[in-house]
């Protein structure tokens, strides 16, 4: 199977595992990139078991809404049964490497008060150290080149994603270079540099359920530890 086979396969195996935890009142928190993408158009065919949805960039919620899916702004929401979202890299504890399409604060916020996330990946993005895919990290205008020299110190090298402005008006630095061995750690460390929004690990919070779409077709389920 191609990979845009395999993302059409765990969007879909996302939609089958959300399908009996949602009634009528429910909000599904929705990310952001091709996979979600996937995910979106399978959700459209269940979109009368429940209320709407909360999407993590303007793109997504166009699409929801594209499909008849009502989008609430997620200052109205109560609560989010579930969060689903692609992710660029994923190590066996289920800690995350997002924000390659820029969405990373938003999908973040996002995550953070849903019930359970699932992440929904094919078997490419499955990785035993984070940090090949490099770490996209959201950053105030202003503080572009400060931030970067900061980065340069955690043995990072950060290239400006020149010709790109998050749905925030803010900047993103893709950190290359990086071995990942204390996620949290490095999580805790670049948000304490002033002028970071925030940054692409989701280790602190990561998913609750790992899809991953096999190239025989299967989809494998890992749970966190």
């Amino acid at each position: 199977m191609d990979q845009d086979t395999l993302k059409k396969l765990v969007g879909q195996r996302a939609v089958e595992h959300i399908e009996p935890l949602l009634g009528s009142d429910s909000i599904v928190g929705v990310g952001t990139g091709s996979t979600a993408n996937c995910f979106i158009d399978s959700l459209a065919e269940i979109r009368d078991r429940f209320d709407g949805a909360v999407a993590s960039s303007e793109a997504t919620a166009a699409r929801l809404k594209g499909h008849g899916i009502p989008v609430y702004d997620l200052n109205n929401v109560a609560e989010l049964r579930v969060y689903v979202d692609g992710a660029d890299e994923s190590n066996l504890q289920l800690q995350l490497i997002k924000g390659g399409g820029g969405a990373l604060t938003r999908e973040k916020i996002v995550a953070s008060v849903a019930r359970e996330f699932v992440c929904i990946v094919d078997e490419s993005k499955l990785v035993d150290v984070l940090g090949a895919f490099p770490l996209p990290v959201e950053v105030i205008p202003m503080a572009r080149s400060a931030v970067a020299r900061k980065l340069v110190g955690l043995g990072g090298q950060p290239f400006y994603r020149e010709g790109f402005t998050t749905d925030n008006g803010n900047v993103i630095l893709d950190v290359h270079d990086l071995h990942i061995l204390d996620p949290c750690r490095l999580e805790d460390e670049i948000n304490a540099i002033t002028g970071v929004v925030t940054q692409g690990l989701f280790a602190k919070r990561p998913a609750d359920l790992l899809l991953v779409g096999r190239a025989n077709g299967a989809v494998d389920e890992i749970r966190a530890p």
